[in-house]
């Protein structure tokens, strides 16, 4: 399956404390595994600087990755970016064959 990377930030109101950090969470699972439950999450990290979380998953395709996008977005407490992204060994090979 593609491998996407999602950045994540989220609005200040929205984790001001844990407990609504950890509700916010629960929600955002629970919506993402009710309308795409093909997913795998591969790592989820919390980042320093212009966005606060960075996930790496793979989708089937394209159009799960725009619902996930879409889901995260109705919460109304977020705004994500979401880019396909590929291995670089993969990468490389890619390369190799525009000789």
């Amino acid at each position: 399956m593609p491998t996407f990377v999602m950045l994540t930030r989220v609005s200040p109101d929205a984790v001001k404390t844990p407990e609504k950090l950890a509700e916010l969470e629960h929600h955002a699972v629970h919506r993402l595994q009710k309308t795409c439950g093909q997913i795998e999450w591969l790592h989820n990290f919390a980042l320093m600087g212009r966005y606060d979380y960075l996930d790496i998953f793979t989708a089937p395709d394209l159009d799960t990755a725009f619902r996930i996008s879409a889901g995260m977005r109705t919460l109304g407490h977020a705004s994500v970016e979401v880019f396909p992204a590929v291995e670089w060994k993969a990468f490389k090979a890619l390369v190799a064959t525009l000789d």
